[in-house]
């Protein structure tokens, strides 16, 4: 069987019973043994109970009662959703706090009859892009063995568990990039949902304003896949009770001839590595061939304030939830992730009122600007992965295309477009208008299938 192939190639090998759901699991377990001492994707591997899920998950499958597309397939987690009887980290060293719940979106995907491989590495708390954990270890980027290169944070073990074929697909959270950016470093699909979108009940939560899960998969229409299993109201989560489910399925293979999409002036993308450059314009000319229009958007503002006010918003969030462990440092933090934090000690209420008011009259004002539009095109990263050694923690570069996203209450989804020279993975963030997953999902499926960025594989 081949691991790199995507959930709906996996499935159908199921239901053909050319393989069992334990062949699957322990042929991912297997190549967890082999190459996570190397690529340190996983956190905790949950080898025994998979395996006895898998069982189960065979016994239906041979009675012909299975759940849905996804019965039978492996997942991993980002280590901040809850699964009762298991520890939470939520990257940090330390805390051994066993869940007495299970979140709402594994309960989901549980009830889809997936089978959990596992627990993944993320930056601790959340609050990083370029994915390094000084305390608990920085997982590998897969496409460079010789080279210890940036994963992407912050669920940078859930990018590289995908992209090493470590597991078919892992679910992330996203406050400013943290599904898009591992995505697009590790050469594989990301979704970030509208906030209420998907339940945050049993999550260790960042930012309460602008934490959303999402999938990490092989494609798009993977993506779309777990979408449709997690998404919906929820009553644990309120933010959710104003969202109904949506159908994100039917209409995916429907094309995107007379769509209308906007990019930024190349002003607004700011500093940007030649080679992303080039591989966002050749993602550009290959959506043209499909029949979509392109024009370039003027702004209400300055697409980068947009980043700088999701900083402020997570800052003063975070340390909210953080304040003891952040000032006493017992135990102790990665300190690149406490001095963010710890910024927010110095954010006062007004500063804070006032940044959330701007970003209400923002969230409008960009509405109408993307009225006429089916979506927003720009690279999902201003750069590929560079060496962890040259990561300035003062810094967030990675999230600087990202962020808008998330503060202006918007879907995204980051689709492989390409690579460098040197054989790096470059990918295009896709932004569509609030609660308009399906959209963007259409939009990425065709790109996906006029092109075979997203069928490379790293050289492991």
């Amino acid at each position: 069987m081949n691991l790199f192939a995507p959930i709906h190639v996996l499935s159908a090998g199921l239901q053909r019973r050319e393989f069992s759901a334990r062949e699957l699991v322990d042929a991912y377990l297997a190549r967890i043994r082999n190459l996570d001492p190397k690529l340190h994707a996983y956190a905790e591997v949950f080898e025994e109970a998979a395996r006895r899920r898998a069982e189960r998950a065979d016994e239906s499958l041979r009675a012909g009662r299975a759940r849905s597309a996804l019965h039978g397939i492996p997942i991993a987690y980002k280590d901040l959703l809850q699964v009762e009887g298991t520890i939470a980290r939520g990257g940090a060293v330390g805390c051994d706090a066993i869940s007495s719940v299970t979140s709402t979106a594994v309960q989901r995907l549980d009830a889809a009859g997936m089978i959990a491989l596992g627990k993944t590495h993320m930056v601790e708390y959340a609050y990083g892009s370029w994915g390094t954990n000084t305390q608990a270890g920085t997982p590998w980027n897969p496409w460079d063995l010789a080279t210890h290169r940036v994963p992407g944070g912050s669920s940078s073990g859930s990018g590289v568990a995908v992209g090493a074929a470590l597991a078919p697909a892992a679910l992330g959270s996203d406050t400013g990039g943290s599904i898009r950016i591992p995505a697009s470093l590790c050469g594989v699909v990301g979704l970030k949902a509208t906030v209420g979108r998907i339940s945050n009940f049993g999550v260790m939560m960042l930012s309460d304003t602008l934490d959303t899960l999402g999938p990490i998969a092989r494609d798009v229409e993977d993506a779309a896949l777990l979408f449709d299993a997690m998404h919906g109201p929820d009553p644990l989560d309120p933010a959710t009770l104003a969202h109904p489910r949506v159908d994100v399925l039917s209409g995916l293979r429907e094309g995107i001839s007379g769509m209308r999409f906007a990019t930024l002036p190349e002003k607004e993308l700011g500093a940007v590595e030649p080679a992303v450059m080039r591989g966002f314009g050749a993602a550009l000319d290959v959506l043209r061939s499909l029949g979509a229009r392109i024009e370039t958007m003027t702004l209400p503002g300055d697409y980068a304030a947009l980043a700088d006010a999701v900083g402020k918003i997570i800052s003063a969030e975070g340390y909210e939830k953080t304040q003891q462990r952040v000032d006493t440092n017992v135990p102790p933090m990665d300190e690149d992730v406490r001095a963010r934090l710890a910024t927010g000690k110095h954010i006062a209420a007004l500063e804070y009122i006032r940044v959330l008011a701007a970003r209400r009259r923002l969230k409008i004002e960009f509405a109408e600007c993307l009225r006429d539009f089916d979506a927003l095109l720009t690279p999902t990263t201003p750069l590929s992965a560079i060496p962890v050694a040259d990561a300035d923690q003062r810094h967030a570069p990675m999230s600087r295309l990202t962020r808008p996203a998330n503060l202006l209450d918007l879907c995204a989804l980051a689709v492989p477009c390409g690579f460098t020279e040197q054989g790096l993975p470059l990918s295009l963030q896709i932004i569509g208008r609030g609660y308009d997953e399906a959209r963007v999902l259409r939009i990425g499926w065709a790109y996906e299938r006029a092109t075979d960025w997203h069928t490379r594989t790293p050289p492991l």
